[in-house]
């Protein structure tokens, strides 16, 4: 029994020992290694801003200049791993690598399938010239402006200031409204008057009123204004006009502005916008004596 425990003990400690032995001997090209680690990580960085300011003097959407500093990151780092792999004499565990990372790589691509999916949606989103960041846009049930587009999310402010992470393979597969591609947009604006009201009075008031609120209206002929339908306590009409504006919170704040002078120049005229009024008929004739309610009928 204690030769069997000498021998597990000099086993190892022969292989301790080994493994020390081995250590110190490479221990001159592990910190090579390090070094050379560290310097082509910030290599990385430096090439990295210096490939952006480049790209950004030719191409203008910043997103494509994000992925593309991003991936030219990424390869010099890695470019630094292998050299940092060789000079450790790990060459063939680096060819091993290589080796299984075929067989590997259909494995990880189908347990991974969704997140791939998101980082070559991101690289097609960062091509396109019809979405890029600071624009304005609606898709997937939110609506604000594109502050990041990664190879993961498409990342929106919403007015309110949250943020909102949406897989970029979402926003592939389903219509984006992009307010920020035209300069103009339409306001649509509803209301209703009273029967009583002089309907000529009203339109030519209302396309007035417009037409003074906003710069870019020049006349109120350029204000669409049609009366729709003979509602339960008013004359409804609709009023349309165009305004210079990219964003849908432009286009609350000049609906608001509308709502509030057009309030204003009716109160002036005494033109009435009534509210839902109803109706209480009652055939039956009701008594308000108790004395006769509660007095036996005679016979």
């Amino acid at each position: 029994m204690t030769d069997e425990l000498n021998k597990a003990y000099e086993l190892l400690s022969g292989k301790l020992i080994g493994w020390l032995n081995a250590f110190v001997k490479n221990l001159p090209n592990l910190v090579i290694a390090i070094i050379v680690l560290i310097v082509f990580y910030y290599i990385s960085k430096y090439v990295s801003r210096l490939i952006g300011n480049l790209i950004s003097r030719k191409v203008k959407q910043d997103s494509l200049v994000n992925i593309i500093t991003k991936i030219s990151g990424i390869i010099i780092v890695a470019v630094g791993l292998f050299l940092a792999l060789g000079i450790m004499n790990l060459s063939k565990t680096l060819e091993t690598l290589i080796g299984a990372a075929g067989v590997s790589g259909l494995v990880i691509g189908l347990a991974l399938q969704g997140t791939l999916s998101n980082t070559f949606a991101g690289i097609v989103l960062s091509f396109r010239k019809s979405i890029e960041l600071g624009n304005w846009v609606e898709t997937n049930g939110f609506s604000g402006e594109v502050v990041e587009i990664s190879l993961k999310n498409f990342v929106v402010k919403e007015a309110d200031n949250n943020l909102v992470l949406i897989p970029n393979k979402s926003i592939l597969e389903n219509p984006v409204k992009n307010y920020s591609l035209t300069t103009k947009m339409r306001i649509f604006l509803e209301c209703g008057v009273g029967y009583d009201s002089n309907l000529d009075e009203v339109q030519a008031l209302t396309k007035q009123t417009i037409a003074d609120t906003f710069d870019q209206i020049k006349s109120p002929e350029e204000v669409e204004f049609y009366f729709t339908e003979f509602g339960g306590s008013s004359i409804n009409y609709l009023c349309r006009f165009w305004i210079e504006s990219d964003n849908a919170l432009e286009k609350l704040k000049a609906k608001s502005k509308a709502i509030i002078e057009i309030k204003k120049a009716y109160d002036k005229k005494n033109i009435n916008i009534p509210f839902p009024i109803r109706t209480l008929q009652f055939d039956n004739e009701l008594s308000l004596n108790r004395n006769e309610e509660s007095e036996p009928s005679k016979s």
